[in-house]
């Protein structure tokens, strides 16, 4: 039997994004994902993932604002905001019980700058969210 998560980001969306998490519960899954969570407090999230009895699988990295609307972690010179970006995604992670993050690379064309920075970023990544099991 294969594992489903309702992405409640594309999902239920005649609900308000946190009462998709009881739309999905009876809907019959047993676990969400999402892409930004971060309009809501990650309090509420977890508050409505225990009453629902899901578990929250797969969160992605807040994607900037803007030219950088599509994440950090390729984009050589910042570092800073992807590290900040991370932080974040791993804060959120943390109080949800999340396991699991998606990165996003930016778009950017693919040069040896590009991929040596995302290979740094994806390094420090790693690093810090395994303290978490993440």
């Amino acid at each position: 039997m294969p594992k489903l998560a309702a992405n409640i980001s594309m999902l239920f969306a005649e609900h308000d994004f946190l009462d998709r998490i009881a739309a999905a519960a009876d809907a019959g899954f047993r676990a969400v994902e999402c892409q930004y969570p971060y309009a809501h407090s990650a309090d509420e999230f977890a508050k409505n993932l225990a009453t629902a009895k899901l578990e929250a699988v797969l969160i992605n990295v807040p994607p900037g604002e803007g030219d950088t609307g599509r994440g950090f972690a390729a984009l050589p010179g910042r570092e800073t905001e992807f590290t900040a970006s991370l932080g974040r995604a791993l804060d959120y992670a943390r109080a949800i019980g999340c396991k699991r993050i998606h990165v996003l690379a930016g778009r950017i064309a693919a040069t040896a700058q590009s991929e040596a920075a995302y290979i740094a970023n994806l390094q420090r990544a790693a690093a810090l969210a395994q303290a978490d099991g993440v």
